[in-house]
């Protein structure tokens, strides 16, 4: 990774989160909910994937369309967050694949 790529990926996250920022404040608590859970289960490619700039999209139509947050994904935000990442490929996959492959080489 080059310090373009670095500089870039700043610039593409502090626009990121200035649209979290436009959001009313029901909204950027649940997002910043739901960054915080989707970095601790999340897929591996999180940060430079489609997945949280969507939320950001999904959440600015709901506003336009004078919705409430809990209205969109309901309740249960860690369900929603799930949902969002249950095809993904997480760190806990990784995680478990790689004591699988330690053990099966062990009995080998």
């Amino acid at each position: 990774m080059s310090i373009q790529d670095i500089i870039e990926g700043k610039k593409q996250w502090r626009t990121h989160m200035a649209r979290v920022k436009a959001l009313p404040p029901d909204y950027q608590i649940v997002y910043k909910e739901m960054q915080r859970y989707l970095f601790k289960v999340g897929p591996v490619d999180l940060p430079d994937g489609p997945l949280l700039p969507g939320i950001v999209d999904f959440f600015e139509e709901g506003v336009a369309g004078g919705r409430g947050v809990l209205e969109l994904i309901g309740s249960d935000v860690a369900a929603f967050c799930d949902d969002l990442v249950k095809d993904s490929r997480t760190h806990a996959d990784i995680y478990q694949e790689s004591i699988n492959g330690e053990s099966g080489k062990a009995e080998k």
